[in-house]
Order: C-alpha cells, then structure tokens, then sequence
C-alpha cells in the first residue's frame, strides 16, 4: 500500500518509491518486446519513461523519508497516461496492468509482477491535485510533443466539452441554511455565540417541522433566514481567515437565493423560482445543475477540452462550472424561458473557451457559419430582428391598376424545437420523423 504510518511519529508519512534500474529475470521488456509495435505510445512509454518521469518530478508529493516506499511514479504515471489513452476506469486501468503484456512491458514491470491496487490511482490523484503543480503529468506529455514538433503546421483545434457528474448529493433551501449556519458557528467562535431560535444547530439532521403546512413550513424559513442575518450581522468588522470568509460569504448566498418576503411582515418563505446559477449544495459549492434536455439535468461540471484533429492529440484542458446564461432575451422573449438555453450541448463558450484559447494559442477560429448559430429555417431573413438598420429596404414596384396583389406563402408556425432554439440563438435540432 501507499499509505504509511512512521514509527513513533503519531501521525501519517510518505516516501517515494523508485523503480529498480535492473531488470528482473521475467522482465516483461526483455522477453515481449518484440511483441509490441514500435510506432505505439506502449513501445514509447517503455524506452523514455523514466525520462519523462523522473523521481525528482514527484519528490514533493512525499516529503517524509520515512515509510514503506509507495508504487514508483514512472510506473503510476505510465498507467496514467496509458488509462486516459485508452479512456478505462481505476479499475480497468489496473486490471490492464496485470493481465496486459503491453502494459507491463510500458511500466517496466515483471511478467509476474501483480501490478497495483486501484485505489493508488485515486491516492495519487488526490496528491497531485493538492499540490503546487497539479498538471505536471500532463505537462511532461506536451513537453514531448513540442521537443518531437508533431503538432508544427498544425493549426487546426476541435472543441468539444460533455458534462461530468459530481457524486454530491443536491440539497433543499432548509438543508442549505441549516448546514451553513452549522459550519460558520463551528469555524467562528463569535458566531457560536449569537443566539439563535429556530433550531439547535448542534443537534443533527432536519429541524422538526410539519411539511405538510404552510404556515409551519413559512415559520421555519423565517427562522432559518432571521437566524442567519443574526449571524452575518454579528460577524460584521470582525477579522476571518479565508475559510471563515468562505463559510460566511456561502451563508450569506444561501440565505438569499432561494427565499423572498412573505405575505406578512418581517416573515421570509420559499420564491416560487429558481434563482440563476444556484447553488446545489454547501458540500460542494461550486457543482451546478446540467441540461442536456428540457426535462432531464445533472448535477456537476463542464469538461473542456482542445485537440489536434489529425493526430488525436490533446493540447487543452480545462474544468469548469456549468456556462451560466447570462445572455440578454431577445426583443418580446419571455424570461421565464431563459432556463431552457441550456438544454442543447454546445461547444466551449465564454470563460472556458478563453481559457483554452490562452492554453492553446495556435486554435483556429471556428467557421462563421455552424450549427451552433446558423439562422432557424422558419425566420424570414428580412424580418426587423435580422435585419440591419443601416441596409435600406428596397423601394415597393407600382401596381399597375386591375392587377392582383401577389399572396404571400402562408409561413408555418414553428415548432417547439425550433421555437427553443430560436430564443437561444441556436438551430434548431432535427425533426423527429413519425412513420405512417
């Protein structure tokens, strides 16, 4: 295992395994080399892997010289680029290393060699999140691809994004308030002692409540939201560090989103609305809800991500929340449509697609003319919203008395497909075809 307790130290300590320079007598490169092709990333992997990964690279990830030594970061960044090459799970990328030759020849392993548990994968992971330099494996792939200059004369980008989901459950507005008053009285001693009236904080789980009534329900909002301005108020001037300020900051965005005035005085109830960008959970603040149609969401982030359409090589990455709308309607547009904008998929866009522009200067600009913004077949191109004011209409052709006025093709009222699309500024996705 990774994990490592120090002898007499009381608390958790790390070491950095190193691979063996010499080879085993069932060296999986000495004996199945040949059976791997030179032209893949495996036979690349095995001859420069503690080129790309030296141990000095991760040396900070371990700071204790203490310890059982963990698994060699060669050998987990191999697996690593081999999982994201092969787009396998933690499980299926260890399994691969047990039972592929290939795999084992790349991670300089024994034919016999067990390989790794799935879980060091998520250890490792969570080590290089944490620290200083979260991409570094990353960044030692596109070091290679700038030193060989497969990517020299390729300008092309594709942008493409999908939808990840987060394993945070979504949270109700009382479950929401409640968990945060909790965390700013447990993380600010002078919020613990603000005195509170609509629920014993300490205690856990929901506040005891009869559902079912309104008024009963409209009480504890009020409670709930009351208590909260106590706190922040009480907070006002005093000096927080930065979790304290996050703590502080989410309760005072939770106990406002979701919540308006009643219909008495000083009272608070739950808005009949969904406040924009909403928060899901105090969990994770930072998940958001997904469209990917108009009766179906998820909840999690945005994957972004830039590749070379010719080599199949990835060049950006980027992770952000969902895009929220922040387009103004069109003209006679109802607002209380705007939700529905997110329900087609859409390429990288705003923060994210700038992001992957900085990462990667060399995307081409996309065609003036996709899917993503062709005008809807059923808008009349001369309509006042696509017309320009500085284009003069032409002037109307005499009639001539006794001649019959020209009809009009009589235009068909768009579908709601189409009517969607044309309130996002998108096309229109296909028809559905009904057989007869």
């Amino acid at each position: 295992m990774v994990l490592a307790f120090s002898v007499g130290a009381g608390e958790t300590r790390w070491v950095l395994g190193k691979s063996d320079p010499n080879a085993e007598l069932l060296d999986a490169a000495a004996l199945c080399r040949h059976l791997v092709a030179e032209d893949s990333m495996h036979a690349f992997l095995a001859d420069h892997r503690r080129e790309l990964f030296p141990d000095e690279l991760f040396a900070d990830l371990f700071p204790s010289g203490r310890g059982r030594p963990s698994v060699p970061a060669d050998v987990v960044a191999t697996v690593t680029v081999l999982q994201a090459l092969e787009g396998l799970s933690d499980r299926d990328a260890a399994a691969a290393l047990r039972t592929d030759i290939a795999w084992k020849v790349a991670a300089g392993l024994a034919l016999d060699d067990g390989g790794i548990h799935y879980s060091v994968l998520t250890y490792w992971r969570t080590r290089l999140r944490n620290s200083v330099a979260p991409e570094r494996i990353f960044d030692a792939v596109r070091a290679v691809i700038d030193a060989t200059g497969v990517l020299k004369g390729r300008r092309r980008r594709a942008l493409d994004s999908t939808l990840l989901d987060d394993a945070v459950a979504t949270q109700d507005t009382v479950t929401q308030l409640v968990s945060a008053i909790r965390r700013v009285r447990r993380l600010v001693p002078q919020a613990a002692a603000v005195g509170v009236a609509a629920h014993d904080y300490d205690a856990s789980g929901k506040p005891v409540c009869a559902w079912d009534d309104p008024d009963a329900k409209t009480a504890l909002v009020t409670g709930l939201v009351n208590d909260a301005g106590e706190i922040i108020a009480a907070l006002d001037g005093v000096a927080l560090d930065d979790d304290q300020a996050d703590a502080v900051g989410l309760l005072a965005l939770v106990a406002g989103q979701d919540v308006e005035p009643g219909e008495s005085e000083g009272t608070w109830r739950i808005a009949e609305r969904v406040a924009p960008d909403r928060v899901i959970s105090t969990v994770d603040p930072e998940s958001r809800h997904m469209h990917k149609s108009v009766s179906s969401y998820r909840d999690g982030y945005k994957a972004h991500v830039a590749v070379e359409p010719e080599t199949g090589l990835i060049t950006a990455t980027a992770l952000t929340p969902p895009t929220p709308v922040t387009a103004p309607p069109a003209s006679g547009c109802s607002t209380a449509r705007r939700p529905a904008c997110r329900c087609w998929p859409t390429p990288p866009t705003g923060p994210a697609r700038s992001v992957l522009r900085s990462l990667t200067p060399a995307i081409a600009p996309r065609s003036s003319r996709s899917r993503y913004d062709a005008t809807p077949s059923w808008v009349p191109t001369s309509s006042p919203a696509t017309t320009s004011s500085s284009i003069t209409p032409p002037a109307p052709r005499p009639v001539q008395a006794g001649t019959p006025s020209p009809s009009l093709p009589r235009a068909e009222p768009p579908s709601e497909p189409a009517a969607r699309a044309a309130h996002c500024g998108r096309a229109a996705p296909p028809e559905p075809r009904v057989e007869h």
